[in-house]
């Protein structure tokens, strides 16, 4: 029987591997594209080569002469870093007191939060843009990181994790004397890195990626994110796809690194769901 089960172990692993290597390539050769067209010249930029025949940077420069990019780059990263930040606070609160306390009405509005994950962005787009306007914000990175200061998914996801997290270790923690705040911020939290860091990168990926609030809200070139900056290479006489690939490819850089420093939350994190 032992023997059987040893013997099939090879056997699933190459039909994993034939699974997987597939799957891999698909997923990365789009950016290996996008990195190899923005270093072809324009003459060449509808080469079928899988590499450059003769690799130039005139499309980087082209494109941080045409908009300015380093100034998109450092809104969208301001962004996307205070509406991540302002997301996991809000979160870690609200879930530790979803998961921890019983209050009036506490399974009724954990419901409310729930529905507004449903609800899609452009039904609130336009009262949102409507409060901002009042509040004087157009144009301003506030105005963008204001209506993004919660999520509900975020919230959802870590009322599971604080839900499953030992209750022995709590209550060992209340007999030692500690509060509810160290109780969330000594134990809890530390130990729910994992949780935490793909939450983390989930959310800034997220910010990142906006388009549609960016584009409502900004007006000038200085004052958008990076997102708006690459729509701009997309013009009615011609697509300038060398440029817009140079300037996509520079957009993926800050989020290939967050997520070579998280790596290692971010996959035990998935493993450990993957268990569960």
């Amino acid at each position: 029987m032992t023997t059987d089960v040893a013997a099939h172990r090879p056997a699933a692993g190459w039909l994993a591997h034939a699974v997987m290597m597939p799957l891999a390539f698909v997923s990365i050769f789009p950016v290996w594209w996008m990195f190899v067209t923005s270093l072809r010249p324009e003459n060449d930029i509808y080469s079928r080569l899988p590499w450059p025949s003769a690799p130039t940077l005139d499309n980087y420069a082209y494109a941080i002469q045409a908009i300015p990019v380093w100034a998109m780059l450092w809104n969208t990263l301001v962004y996307s870093a205070l509406a991540t930040a302002a997301q996991l606070l809000t979160a870690i609160l609200a879930a530790y007191a979803f998961a921890r306390w019983r209050f009036l009405f506490d399974r009724a509005l954990f419901a409310l939060i729930a529905l507004t994950w449903l609800v899609p962005f452009q039904v609130v787009m336009i009262p949102n843009y409507v409060l901002v306007s009042q509040m004087g914000l157009i144009d301003t990175i506030a105005a963008l990181v204001v209506p993004n200061l919660a999520s509900a998914f975020a919230i959802l996801l870590l009322v599971q994790s604080m839900r499953s997290f030992p209750s022995e270790v709590i209550e060992a923690a209340h007999m030692d004397g500690a509060g509810h705040w160290r109780i969330l911020w000594r134990i809890l939290v530390p130990n729910l890195r994992a949780p935490l860091a793909a939450l983390a990168i989930l959310l800034f990926i997220s910010s990142w990626n906006d388009y549609f609030w960016p584009l409502l809200l900004t007006r000038s070139e200085r004052s958008t994110v990076i997102q708006i900056g690459i729509q701009m290479f997309l013009t009615e006489e011609g697509n300038q796809w060398g440029p817009l690939m140079a300037i996509s490819s520079l957009a993926c850089l800050p989020v290939l690194a967050l997520y070579a420093v998280l790596q290692r939350q971010v996959i035990d994190s998935f493993v450990k769901a993957g268990l569960k």
